[in-house]
């Protein structure tokens, strides 16, 4: 198997579907393979008969993003990992080639971040009149909307961290990467449409959501990843309570939350404590940022 499609869906049934229709037009099901775990939602499950190409692993209850990813990825078997977020489907038709081409190339690279075009559109002309004309770098990140992992480096690493929700599991894995001496590259060429509606995300609040989740998985990323990891943590508390905390009621109660639950869950957390290399922090920290 050359290539495996991974896709993570929760709640939106209608998202998959459309991002699935156009999967099934760029792929060779005799190389290619499509998996999509279900995060807890009977109601994508009702579609799961319509798509009988797809392997599907479903599970009754949410277990969160990432940790569905590390379950997902362990039953892919192509060379290449490629994941996509639900509501997210490639614009760049030869995708794939340029992808096989790029980890070709470069024997060193591990992960390949795509542009991201956010937006919700009439077709894909449209999307590809936002995209950006810019350089490729190599980077510290990538988006899960829209990546390449061979398979090889991601078997090397603890894989996505079952000890994160979702907003972070990102930065973990990639972090594991540029550890095992391997790169990540921003392709700026290879695109994606996440279909996302900002205006609308906001009316529903998933700012605070977005908030408490990835205050949570940044403490439990420092914990987990740096070798002494105090001062980071005391900026990062620092700097979410005056942005956010002291501004907004509710921000402020979602700050407490993760606070608290962090004192009285960090026993089990380090458990999964894995120093990286000082050496890892500070190339991570020279590299330049993706754009999101």
């Amino acid at each position: 198997m050359q290539v495996s499609f991974l896709i993570v869906t929760k709640e939106r049934p209608e998202a998959l579907a459309f991002t699935l229709d156009k999967l099934k037009l760029q792929i060779d099901l005799s190389i290619h393979e499509v998996l999509v775990f279900i995060d807890g939602c009977s109601a994508t499950e009702a579609i799961v008969a319509n798509y009988e190409w797809v392997q599907w692993f479903i599970s009754k209850k949410s277990v969160s993003a990432s940790p569905a990813r590390n379950e997902l990825y362990k039953n892919a078997k192509g060379i290449i990992f490629i994941g996509l977020d639900d509501d997210a489907h490639p614009l760049t038709i030869d995708l794939i080639s340029k992808i096989q081409q790029q980890f070709r190339e470069d024997q060193k690279l591990g992960v390949i971040a795509f542009q991201e075009i956010r937006g919700i559109f009439e077709d894909d002309t449209e999307a590809l009149t936002y995209f950006k004309q810019k350089e490729s770098y190599f980077t510290n990140d990538f988006v899960g909307c829209g990546f390449a992992i061979k398979k090889s480096v991601y078997d090397q690493t603890n894989g996505f961290p079952i000890w994160m929700t979702i907003y972070g599991e990102e930065p973990a894995l990639a972090i594991e990467v540029l550890d095992l001496g391997y790169t990540i590259y921003y392709q700026n060429d290879i695109a994606v449409n996440h279909r996302v509606d900002a205006k609308m995300r906001l009316k529903q609040a998933r700012n605070y959501f977005r908030f408490e989740n990835q205050l949570r998985n940044s403490i439990r990323f420092y914990l987990v990843y740096y070798p002494n990891p105090y001062l980071k943590l005391v900026q990062l508390l620092f700097h979410n309570f005056n942005k956010y905390a002291l501004t907004d009621f509710l921000f402020f109660k979602c700050f407490c939350k993760v606070v608290f639950l962090s004192i009285i869950q960090i026993t089990t957390l380090l458990k999964h404590r894995k120093p990286v290399q000082v050496e890892t922090i500070k190339k991570r920290n020279q590299l330049k940022r993706l754009n999101y």
